[in-house]
């Protein structure tokens, strides 16, 4: 068990949703390593259901890799943490508000979605990691068109 501080802990796991949000925004896939555990499972929205780190990266990067600029925002982040005696774990709730640009002939378009990451954290060797993580919006504005290869 970890003798961290509860504040150090919500700190530590808010610092990871900013992660997945910086290496998305920067297209930095490796940076992906040091927020998901190799096994994670990943649900976004129902229409992607994921098992393991590689599979996930390569679903996002369907879409991002044919996008222009994005910019991922999280907040109001809700943490509960479960020290079980047989290593931490803990839950996180995020707001997020994600922008997306077309790119070349689609620079026009854009997409939004607004509502919810929730994520199961483990704390490994490394740090704290994502072992689950599911998407859900709420809310969607412009088109997906913008995601579509040249």
């Amino acid at each position: 068990m970890s003798e961290t501080t509860r504040a150090e802990d919500v700190a530590d796991l808010a610092e990871l949703a900013h992660a997945y949000a910086d290496a998305l925004d920067r297209r930095d896939w490796a940076a992906l390593d040091n927020v998901f555990t190799a096994d994670v499972r990943a649900d976004y929205n129902g229409v992607h259901v994921l098992h393991g780190r590689t599979d996930l990266v390569a679903m996002i990067r369907t879409y991002l890799d044919a996008c222009g600029p994005t910019q991922h925002l999280m907040g109001n982040h809700r943490v509960t943490l479960d020290r079980d005696g047989d290593g931490d774990r803990a839950r996180l709730t995020v707001k997020m508000r994600v922008h997306h640009i077309g790119a070349g002939e689609r620079a026009d378009l854009t997409y939004e979605c607004f509502g919810w990451y929730h994520a199961e954290a483990t704390r490994t060797a490394q740090g704290w990691r994502f072992r689950g993580w599911r998407q859900e919006v709420t809310a969607e504005l412009g088109t997906q068109e913008l995601f579509l290869p040249a």
